[in-house]
């Protein structure tokens, strides 16, 4: 796969098995994002696994919009991957990364945008952000630090 569109990471002092059931929370992960709202399972979920299918509700100012997402890895305290398509048009892959350390772990939170040429016009106008590899960063960035906050209080 080709370098990530957005990246970056954050040590956290926290148990690595704590900050997975976290992200792959969904209410937890729409109230530390910056554009995730909400979200809820298509497939039955106990717990996230490979193929199960979710869909987001994100907004951007006012712009609002849906995704659906299909989990590519759950492997617990380790990664959590999952693509977002829109119809038979990919749009985007997310991958978040656990270490352990000594003190907790270090979380890596990647994407990659995997839209056609074709489609990054459509998409600008869904969702009022010209510039999605930048939102990206600033939202991951801005993720990694609720995350951070969040995990270190509980």
């Amino acid at each position: 796969m080709a370098d990530p569109t957005a990246n970056a990471h954050v040590e956290v002092a926290a148990a690595p098995e704590l900050v997975y059931r976290l992200i792959t929370d969904l209410d937890t992960l729409a109230r530390l994002s910056g554009e995730l709202e909400g979200g809820e399972w298509i497939d039955e979920a106990g717990s996230p696994e490979q193929g199960m299918r979710f869909r987001g509700a994100n907004r951007n100012g006012d712009k609002t919009w849906t995704t659906v997402a299909t989990v590519r890895a759950a492997e617990r305290g380790r990664r959590f991957a999952f693509d977002v398509d829109d119809a038979d048009t990919p749009v985007s892959h997310w991958e978040y990364e656990l270490r352990s350390t000594e003190q907790g772990c270090v979380v890596t939170e990647r994407t990659w945008d995997r839209r056609p040429s074709w489609y990054t016009s459509v998409s600008a106008e869904v969702t009022g952000e010209a510039d999605r590899d930048a939102a990206n960063q600033r939202n991951i960035e801005a993720t990694l630090r609720a995350l951070k906050l969040e995990a270190e209080r509980q």
